[in-house]
């Protein structure tokens, strides 16, 4: 007998069946009764000439939808079939939606994206390391859209003072890509750049799709200047972001890159700055109160607390000093006078004075002896006989001594500096003291003096002295 069902188990064994058959496929078809809940799920119909099939996209995928569709939309969608048992009728969960068109468009992308990636293109090890200081940006995007302005307000408001260059192009339609490729390649040819930024904003596949050409690609790969792509929003993906140095999720995004290096050390430089004003506002602080302290101190209220201990020393130094000086005047004097009475003593006029006195000297013993002499004869021999040896004895002795005199007085007659005199010469003296002038330097200093001549003194006045 055959088994009956109940209409729960007959449902639960059609799911069974289908959601585990049918459990990821894709089906292309016409969007029709579209309908969106207060919950952001969306209900519609997909259609073709034939047939029709239930569909459901949940709003937790419909979130990533880059625009709602509408009735008439011919899309691919990806899912899986489910039976809702409660109606008993089987609908498609979508989970992802394509617009016609864009599904040949993802497998075009899918296949060059494995191509390019087994060639190694997107090999981290061959990304190039941006620049920390670039001088010049090169910009590759349009020059009408809002991709410029939007790296120039940028870079003017974090990096003022750049150079950049704007390469020109079309970022979509017929050509692009080669205009796209032709410019990265004029950059590196003549090294125009330290860094490029390439992209444009968002749009749909189709209007993204200059940035997924191999063209585009390989002259990314080429480059020598290292490459940002920017190419749509933050949710779009390209070939172009593969193959680049660097991804940016947005065109700003790759200008804030191309700068971060020089704003993070703008920003250091800033709060270094604002670090050593604290700590040298702190240390100010700090040293004021201390000079505070020292100038309520008793030793700042008056100089002498600290310098009279020095004053005092320093005259006693002076009082030392003055004793010293006046020590080494004695002492010079006394040497001064000494020098004076050697000076006075080798004067010819004292010498002179010295020998007469020896000479009267010397006269008075001879005298003396010869009576001595004289009376000691006399007492030992005949008065007359000793008379006459005493008298010729005394006559020798005396002719003798007057001899001699006769040759003291010559000696001292030839040097007594008077008979100088009659042969010429002069004696020359200061004006008002006896002393005999030695020296020119005198004469500068004394210039009127006396000349002593054999017959008498005369008075000049030096007026040239030539040494």
């Amino acid at each position: 007998m055959q088994e009956v069902l109940t209409v729960s188990q007959l449902t639960s064994a059609i799911k069974k069946q289908l959601e585990s058959r049918f459990a990821s496929l894709s089906v292309r078809g016409e969007i029709s009764n579209l309908k969106e809940q207060s919950s952001g799920h969306l209900y519609f119909t997909l259609k073709d000439q034939d047939s029709q099939i239930s569909a459901v996209l949940f709003r937790g995928n419909a979130q990533s939808l880059k625009r709602m569709p509408k009735g008439g939309d011919q899309v691919v969608v990806r899912g899986e079939i489910s039976v809702y048992a409660p109606r008993g009728n089987y609908q498609l969960i979508v989970r992802e939606l394509d617009y016609l068109g864009v599904g040949e468009l993802l497998l075009k992308l899918h296949e060059l994206k494995n191509k390019l990636e087994k060639r190694g293109w997107f090999a981290p090890e061959l990304k190039k390391k941006l620049p920390k200081y670039p001088k010049t940006i090169g910009v590759v995007t349009s020059p009408t859209g809002s991709v410029i302005q939007d790296i120039l307000n940028i870079l003017n408001r974090r990096f003022s003072g750049f150079h950049l260059i704007l390469n020109p192009v079309k970022v979509q339609g017929e050509g692009a890509a080669q205009e796209i490729a032709k410019a990265i390649d004029q950059f590196n040819q003549h090294r125009l750049a330290d860094l490029l930024i390439v992209g444009r904003g968002g749009g749909s596949l189709e209007d993204l799709w200059a940035f997924n050409e191999e063209v585009v690609a390989e002259a990314i790969f080429r480059s020598q200047i290292p490459i940002i792509s920017a190419v749509g929003h933050e949710t779009d993906t390209s070939i172009a972001d593969y193959v680049a140095d660097v991804r940016a999720p947005t065109p700003s995004a790759a200008a804030e890159m191309a700068i971060a290096e020089k704003a993070q050390q703008l920003q250091f430089l800033k709060q270094s700055h604002a670090r050593m004003t604290y700590a040298v506002k702190a240390q100010a602080s700090q040293h004021r109160k201390i000079l505070e302290r020292y100038q309520k101190s008793p030793h700042m209220r008056s100089a002498y607390t600290l310098l009279g201990t020095h004053l005092q020393r320093v005259d006693d130094l002076r009082s030392t000093l003055d004793l010293g000086i006046r020590q080494q005047l004695q002492k010079k004097q006394l040497q001064l006078q000494v020098l004076a009475r050697q000076a006075d003593a080798l004067k010819p006029k004292t010498q002179l004075q010295a020998l007469k006195q020896r000479l009267a000297s010397m006269d008075k013993a001879v005298g003396t002896a010869i009576s001595q002499q004289v009376a000691s004869i006399k007492r030992h021999f005949d008065p007359d006989l000793s008379r006459e040896l005493l008298h010729k004895r005394c006559q020798f002795h005396i002719n003798e001594k007057k001899a001699r005199l006769q040759q003291l007085v010559s000696h001292l007659k030839a040097i007594d500096p008077k008979n100088l005199l009659t042969k010429g010469y002069c004696i020359l003296f200061q004006e008002k003291l006896d002393s005999v002038i030695l020296s020119t330097q005198e004469l500068a200093e004394n210039p009127t003096i006396r000349i002593l001549m054999h017959d008498g003194t005369a008075k000049a006045h030096i007026e040239e002295i030539t040494r």
